[in-house]
């Protein structure tokens, strides 16, 4: 077999994901709180960057609005040799100073009483706001106040230490008592002495103990309320109320007096002491009603507002750096450049995006989530010109404030149902709350099953499945009819 060299020529395309590219479509998608900390941690590494005080934003806008009455600056040649203290032609007038002498006479000023003030450093506020204590902090600073011994309180740490954010207890008797060299019959009234602390109910090892404990500490034992928990829990779990009766030999009425208190009990103790901090949505976009019009304004407060330094530009230009230096800026300066650009496009895409939101839903802005048409990314990215991939990057966590509430965009895009008489057909949404309604109007004592919801679905022309119905039941947290019904009293 013969060896040779041979040179051949193929054609072939081939995608490429510039680093520029890559970080475009990275903003594209991030929220607005990870933008911003993006956009931070770019203002310390990139000493080209800086950020723009409000009044010189004030300032370029109205020369960029004169630039480009359309209200958006072309960004894809930016003009960085312009003086950023370009003077404005009405500047003088905008920062004149207010003439305080026509406004108050001396006369009126001279009644004005003076005041004096000391001048004082501010307090250290970080030694001031107190934290939140934890399940374990509150139930140590209970521990020394107890009169347990030595050893006691060492078997106290080992019940504490193995607690679950809940308050229940994870180890056995018999692995703390192994733990701490004890018998566990010590470890038992050590853990029968914290389960008085507060929260009561708290070191429990599962949820009918934990009842049982906050029963007793209500002193309401040797009820029917101690009966349900210690032996029909799962009955009342199903709403048995029937059942539970019966083997009680209780009436209804008393059945659902005791479960009425059972509810009252917290089944997690702990939860009042937990850690998790509720995170609020900022909406990144809001739609207002103006005349009868929707209008569209995004979110820009906290946002960094960025511009080149203009130190950078004219060290550059006077050519005072060294060629390393100039080396260096000059990279700065292409990273800043394009990453104020892609922070510019992303504004633009996502105000576009969210404008074609608004003429599709406008039903829903004006009437409400029963009126949300079925609707698909391909549909708003035909609409705008874009690829569907590029609006489901625009709207993953993205909110905007309607007249309605607050929104994911994602919650705009819903498959569509069909109707009976072959009408346009009915977003998934709407349908899901139609079935959450007729079921906070049904009767409790005879609530609607799922092929009964189905037939009054059908009269609104609603074509839907059983199967669907319990599917949309299930992801609102809804049980189904047997355990949504209650006993007639």
């Amino acid at each position: 077999m013969a060896l040779e060299l041979r040179q051949n020529l193929k054609l072939s395309q081939q995608l490429v994901m510039t680093p520029q590219l890559q970080q475009a479509i990275k903003l594209l998608q991030l929220s607005r709180l990870e933008l911003i900390e993006t956009i931070n941690q770019e203002l310390e590494s990139n000493p080209v960057l800086e950020e723009v005080s409000a009044t010189e934003d004030d300032r370029r806008e109205d020369s960029a609005r004169q630039r480009d009455p359309d209200g958006w600056e072309d960004e894809t040649t930016p003009d960085l040799s312009a003086s950023e203290d370009a003077k404005i032609p009405w500047e003088k007038e905008a920062v004149k100073e207010t003439d305080w002498k026509e406004v108050w006479d001396d006369e009126y000023r001279r009644s004005l009483p003076s005041y004096s003030f000391e001048e004082k450093a501010s307090p250290n506020y970080e030694n001031i706001v107190a934290s939140k204590s934890g399940l374990a902090e509150h139930l140590f600073w209970q521990l020394q106040l107890s009169d347990l011994d030595e050893n006691q309180r060492q078997i106290a740490h080992h019940i504490i230490g193995n607690l679950n954010k809940d308050g229940y207890l994870k180890a056995t008797v018999q692995e703390i008592a192994s733990a701490c060299a004890a018998e566990e019959a010590e470890v038992e009234a050590v853990l029968y002495r914290i389960q008085q602390f507060d929260p009561i109910g708290i070191a429990a090892r599962d949820l009918r103990e934990c009842l049982l404990i906050q029963i007793r500490h209500l002193r309401i034992t040797d009820s029917l309320v101690e009966d349900l928990v210690s032996e029909y829990l799962h009955q009342v779990e199903l709403h048995n109320y029937q059942q539970i009766a019966k083997k009680t030999g209780r009436s209804a009425e008393e059945v659902v007096q005791a479960i009425e208190v059972i509810k009252s009990l917290e089944p997690r103790p702990g939860r009042a002491f937990s850690s998790e901090e509720t995170q609020y949505v900022v909406p990144d976009i809001y739609v207002y009603k103006v005349d009868g019009e929707y209008v569209i304004s995004l979110n820009e407060e906290d946002m960094p507002n960025l511009r080149i330094s203009s130190f950078c530009k004219e060290t550059v230009k006077n050519g005072v750096a060294s060629p390393e230096a100039k080396e260096f800026i000059q990279e700065k300066m292409k990273s800043a450049v394009w990453l104020i650009k892609s922070i510019h496009q992303r504004k633009k895409t996502i105000f576009k995006v969210t404008e074609s939101i608004v003429k599709f839903q406008r039903d829903f802005l004006e009437k409400g989530v029963a009126h949300l048409k079925p609707l698909i990314l391909r549909e708003v990215a035909e609409d705008v010109g874009m690829h569907e991939s590029t609006i489901s990057r625009v709207t993953s966590n993205k909110y905007v404030q309607t007249p309605q509430g607050i929104f994911e965009l994602k919650y705009f895009f819903s498959t569509g149902i069909s109707r009976h008489d072959g009408s346009s057909d009915v977003a998934a949404q709407s349908v899901k709350e139609k079935i959450k309604r007729l079921i906070e109007a049904e009767d409790p004592v005879k609530p609607y099953s799922d092929n009964q919801i189905v037939k009054i679905l059908a009269r609104d022309n609603i074509k839907i499945a059983r199967r669907t119905v319990a599917k949309y039941r299930d992801l609102m947290g809804i049980l189904p009819s047997s355990r949504r019904k209650r006993p007639k009293v």
